[in-house]
């Protein structure tokens, strides 16, 4: 049985993984967009000045398609790569501020939380880890998440619904379920993953509105060539985005929610308890402040986004997430073999 140091190393192979899938499949795709557009243009220039006649000149054309999306690429892409890097670095070191403060969490104390800090000071303590900060997030729903860089700079962020309506045991369950997220190196990853996926979505929404307000503002013909440019930039950086990416995320990081119940369950030695939080969480896990961030969906202990996000259908959020039916068994199971 794998233990919690191969949950770590396993994190720590895919967390390389996943830095290298992001450029590479980053410079394939955009290499195939430059080539699609130099083809585009040279089909219709062709077009315009021969009508229907076909030439001998049509394989020099393609070389000359060829020629043009490598310059390009040797330009542009790898300018485009650096920035997204300089992003995923900054993330890394900032991105889990920007990820609490755009969920509104707000974070307690000893002092003004007693009980829920001491009850993450307790289980930090029996699992050997620093205690993290603690955030609240004033939403009446059942979530929470974990993120973080690694252990010495990591947060635990809870509703304030999941807080009032759990029982001091299953609530327990669910602290050390993102403690456990935590200790398996699990927040590094997704912190990475969550980075990526919105430098695109970012960029994609920034070159889609451009285009449009180029469209509505001027629409002379010297202007539609830049256009045409933004939008397909917009639609490449928005397919990254909300369908490699994803794919990339859910090819690195298929089991971790079953990992980190396990982990969770022998932390507490009380695996039912976690079954009955699954349990009421799956009745109103929605967190209406991250409609708009869809890509955190994948750090919650249940998916946040009540299906009714176009991300979450398109990229998968919800395989990321296996049915909670499915881990609530799982746990089932395992209390059966602790009380036997």
């Amino acid at each position: 049985m794998p233990t919690t140091y191969d949950f770590i190393a396993q994190n720590k192979r895919r967390t390389w993984l996943l830095v290298l899938l992001f450029p590479i499949t980053f410079a394939l795709l955009g290499y195939a967009l430059l080539f699609g557009v130099f083809a585009l243009s040279e089909h219709h220039s062709t077009s315009s000045t021969q009508g229907y006649y076909q030439t001998a000149d049509t394989p020099s054309n393609s070389s000359a398609i060829v020629q043009q999306a490598n310059q390009w690429a040797l330009t542009i892409i790898p300018v485009l790569w650096v920035v997204a890097m300089l992003w995923i670095i900054i993330s890394y070191f900032t991105g889990d501020k920007m990820l609490l403060r755009e969920a509104g969490a707000i974070e307690i104390s000893k002092d003004n939380q007693p009980e829920i800090y001491r009850l993450v000071e307790n289980l930090c303590i029996t699992s050997g880890l620093p205690t993290p900060r603690v955030y609240i997030i004033d939403d009446e729903s059942l979530n929470a998440f974990a993120t973080g860089r690694d252990p010495e700079h990591a947060s635990v962020a809870l509703t304030k619904g999941i807080v009032k309506r759990l029982e001091r045991p299953e609530l327990e369950g669910v602290i050390a379920h993102e403690l456990s997220h935590i200790k398996n190196r699990d927040i590094r990853l997704m912190l990475i993953t969550v980075a990526g996926i919105s430098f695109f979505t970012f960029l994609s929404e920034v070159c889609l509105r451009t285009s449009l307000r180029r469209s509505y503002s001027r629409g002379s013909k010297n202007d539609s060539g830049a256009q045409f440019l933004l939008l397909a930039l917009g639609i490449f950086f928005a397919v990254y985005g909300y369908l490699i990416a994803p794919l990339i995320r859910l090819a690195v990081s298929r089991t971790r929610e079953y990992q980190a119940d396990a982990t969770a369950a022998l932390l507490t030695r009380n695996p039912s308890a976690l079954a009955r939080a699954l349990e009421k969480i799956s009745t109103d896990p929605r967190v209406e402040a991250l409609d708009e961030h869809a890509s955190m969906a994948a750090m919650c202990i249940a998916n946040p986004l009540g299906n009714v996000s176009l991300f979450s259908w398109v990229s998968g959020i919800l395989a990321t997430h296996p049915p909670i039916e499915k881990r609530i068994a799982v746990l089932r199971a395992m209390d059966a073999e602790i009380v036997h």
